[in-house]
């Protein structure tokens, strides 16, 4: 995409970031980009706990998989995705906010294999809650105008109802 060629990895990094519809909604913080070295932040808060009162495992996903392509997409200069990410958690979040840690560490032309590690932050003392890895390859943009979905374009769902029966 033409808006995502910026020369500035932090700044494009930042941007795509900022664009993510989903990312907005949780509320997650690019905290840092130095050197490749990426950083999301999260607070915690009761709507993203489950019904022990832990930060719920989609939210430790969602973190780890971000982390780890932004990681990626730094290593490969652009716009990236997760062509896979496999996380395991090591003990229940209960922090005041989740911090996830990720950098490249194998990068070729097209892929970069890439670690994260999430934490549960309380009073200034960090504990592993997960840890992942992930793939990460260079995101193609869509070959025909207007084939992607944008910022403000609403989801399919939205836009017609029902994709269609349930079929049991």
């Amino acid at each position: 995409m033409a808006e995502n060629q910026d020369n500035n990895p932090d700044r494009l990094a930042r941007r795509i970031f900022d664009a993510q519809p989903f990312t907005r909604l949780l509320g997650a913080e690019l905290t840092s980009t130095d050197a490749g070295n990426v950083e999301v932040h999260r607070r915690n808060r009761p709507e993203l706990q489950q019904q022990h009162g832990l930060v719920h495992g989609g939210v430790i996903s969602y973190l780890a998989d971000n982390a780890v392509t932004f990681a990626g997409g730094i290593e490969l200069g652009g716009d990236a995705v997760t062509a896979h990410c496999t996380l395991n958690f090591s003990r229940p979040a209960t922090g005041a906010y989740l911090v996830a840690r990720a950098q490249a560490v194998s990068t070729t032309r097209n892929q970069a294999i890439c670690h994260c590690t999430v934490y549960s932050v309380h009073d200034e003392t960090e504990r592993i809650v997960a840890v992942a890895q992930g793939t990460v390859v260079k995101a193609h943009p869509p070959t025909q105008p207007g084939a992607g979905l944008s910022v403000a374009e609403p989801a399919r769902s939205e836009r017609c109802g029902r994709l269609g029966p349930v079929r049991r």
